[in-house]
């Protein structure tokens, strides 16, 4: 049997020397503002993509200019956490080198925006000095590992916490071109030869996804992740609860493919169950048997889920408890309510509270009169002598202030109504658990509007819940400009996921646990006809629902399911 001819970004990472490549040669090149083209598959290991302002594409050609290049840099942030003062360093680098925003993705990391070739290396040693790093937050590795953003049930979260910050170290590539290359350590005789004993030469097929998860709330959305931990806590008197231990799910993933059926969404499958002590051997025999088994000739057909789906389930957890070297323990009861966030103020143990703002979009800036940026600044400033307090990036697009003493309160209050951060106090449950990928004018698989978009679009769909007396029930409206899923629209109880400018498919049916995929409704659509669609069916909804029912669960009891009988 002949072996199946590799991909090309497969044949870069082998002549790489662990993900060196030419990048030194690349940021030296003064002629141009974009690195070499097989470069730019090896700069995502380092957390940078190469991008380039479509708005201005056109423009820039008709004068036989080349792209306004940039860069987008990810952070790899275990569970989103940052000190107010790793957070005040941020916002300068943000306003130094990058477009003067931070922006909070639903894999709880910062991303920078806007910088340039020559300021990339100076940007990357300023996140480093924050004590941040970008290694391996994207790249055909283990991503940003998840956490639930959940402060309240602290003892046991914090423990949560800690097994993923030290599973995101254990699984973290150990070639040192990071350092090399950006932070100018110095080289030895083994530099492209580092051995990596959890990757291997070539790395993973494709990207990886891990997220941490504790019931009832499924924040992280831990279905979507090709590896998943879901927590299992046991009650006690004190009502903090311990820890007993994780069910384990395997080969989730949301990335799919217009016109290609070979690809689509999954929702990942439970594994069994691990003691905490157990969490990194049984990572490892999960990411291993994908390295060693997932496709390399394409790309498109490269996750966890389709290695799954192609050698059968029963296969791979035979394969993986091989690796761990045990069989798998049964997986324990669980229940998840929802997977959305929790907002204003809530008191925790020891009297400390903590409060959830809501950022449209993830996008935290300076405009008009709503100074975000500005006001959070404010915040870590006041608070930057106090350990105790944190910021968390929540998985969906939203910050959490952690541990704030009552009496700091009124204070915090005040800067966040004078910055008109406090949208999480006026605005409507559909507008309050919105997510949208960031999309055009940067990302360069966008085929549609989806953060720029998310105001607009969810205005609309305020006026017809109004319309039809549902303004304060909550549905979850997520948009993405492509099929690949970073706003984990394949969730949503509506999504818009694009198909080209102005354009969308019509996804519905989700429920608002994150445990059950929407399906395809109407394809390829304008706004127009997306509005009239959910003017019929919320009219149905009003009408139809029955007591405390979903919008997403009406719709698949109501509409979808009696079509599919139907056909």
């Amino acid at each position: 049997m002949s072996t199946p001819a590799l991909s090309a970004v497969e044949r870069i990472k082998i002549a790489s020397r662990r993900l060196r490549g030419s990048l030194i040669e690349s940021l030296a090149n003064p002629v141009t503002g974009a690195i070499a083209e097989d470069d730019t598959q090896l700069i995502k290991f380092h957390g940078s993509y190469q991008q380039d302002d479509r708005d201005l594409r056109e423009e820039r050609r008709a004068q036989k200019l080349e792209p306004d290049y940039s860069f987008m840099i990810r952070t790899r942030l275990p569970g989103g956490v940052v000190t107010p003062a790793q957070w005040l360093k941020l916002d300068a680098i943000a306003t130094r080198y990058a477009n003067g925003t931070l922006r909070l993705t639903t894999r709880q990391a910062f991303q920078f925006h806007g910088v340039i070739k020559r300021e990339l290396k100076s940007t990357l040693q300023a996140i480093n000095a924050a004590l941040i790093d970008t290694v391996a937050a994207c790249g055909d590795v283990n991503r940003n590992v998840m956490v639930a953003a959940n402060p309240l049930q602290s003892q046991a979260h914090a423990q949560i916490y800690d097994d993923a910050a030290r599973l995101s170290e254990f699984l973290k590539p150990k070639t040192r071109a990071y350092y090399e290359i950006w932070l100018d350590e110095e080289k030895v005789a083994s530099s492209g030869e580092e051995v990596e004993p959890i990757y291997s030469a070539t790395y993973l097929p494709r990207k990886f996804k891990i997220a941490f998860a504790v019931p009832p709330l499924n924040d992280v959305d831990v279905f979507a992740n090709d590896l998943g931990f879901i927590a299992i806590i046991e009650p006690s008197g004190s009502g903090q609860g311990s820890l007993l231990g994780y069910n384990v799910t395997v080969g989730g993933g949301l990335g799919a493919t217009h016109g290609e059926p070979g690809t689509y969404p999954r929702l990942a499958d439970v594994l069994g169950f691990v003691t905490p002590e157990r969490v990194q051997q049984i990572a490892e025999a999960v990411v291993t048997t994908q390295r060693d088994f997932g496709g390399r000739a394409d790309r498109k057909h490269a996750r966890l889920k389709y290695t799954i789906d192609d050698r059968g389930f029963d296969w791979f957890k035979r394969e993986v408890e091989r690796r761990y070297g045990a069989p798998l323990r049964p997986a324990r009861p669980y229940h998840f309510d929802h997977n959305g966030d929790r907002f204003g103020w809530v008191e925790g143990e020891n009297g400390r509270w903590h409060l959830t703002l809501r950022i449209e979009a993830g996008r935290v800036a300076d405009r008009g009169e709503h100074t975000h940026l500005t006001a959070l600044r404010k915040i870590a400033q006041i608070h930057d002598g106090n350990s105790q307090l944190g910021f968390r990036l929540t998985p969906n697009q939203n910050l959490l202030i952690a541990s704030v003493e009552a009496e700091d309160r009124a204070e915090i209050d005040a800067i966040v109504a004078e910055h008109h951060l406090n949208l999480y106090q006026t605005a409507t449950p559909v507008r309050l658990r919105a997510l949208a990928c960031v999309a055009l004018p940067t990302c360069a698989l966008a085929m549609a509007e989806a953060e720029r978009y998310l105001p607009e679009l969810t205005g609309k769909v305020e006026t017809l819940l109004e319309k039809h007396g549902l303004r304060d029930v909550p549905i979850h409206l997520r948009v993405s400009g492509c099929p690949n899923g970073c706003s984990r629209p394949y969730l949503g109880e509506i999504a818009l996921i694009g198909k080209a400018p102005g354009r969308y498919n019509l996804m519905l049916g989700a429920d608002a646990r994150g445990e059950r995929l929407n399906r395809l409704y109407r394809e390829n659509i304008a706004e127009a006809e997306i509005l009239a669609t959910l003017d019929g069916l919320f009219a149905r909804y009003a009408k139809e629902r029955e007591t405390d029912e979903a919008f997403g669960d009406f719709v698949m009891r109501k509409v979808i399911l009696k079509t599919t009988l139907a056909a």
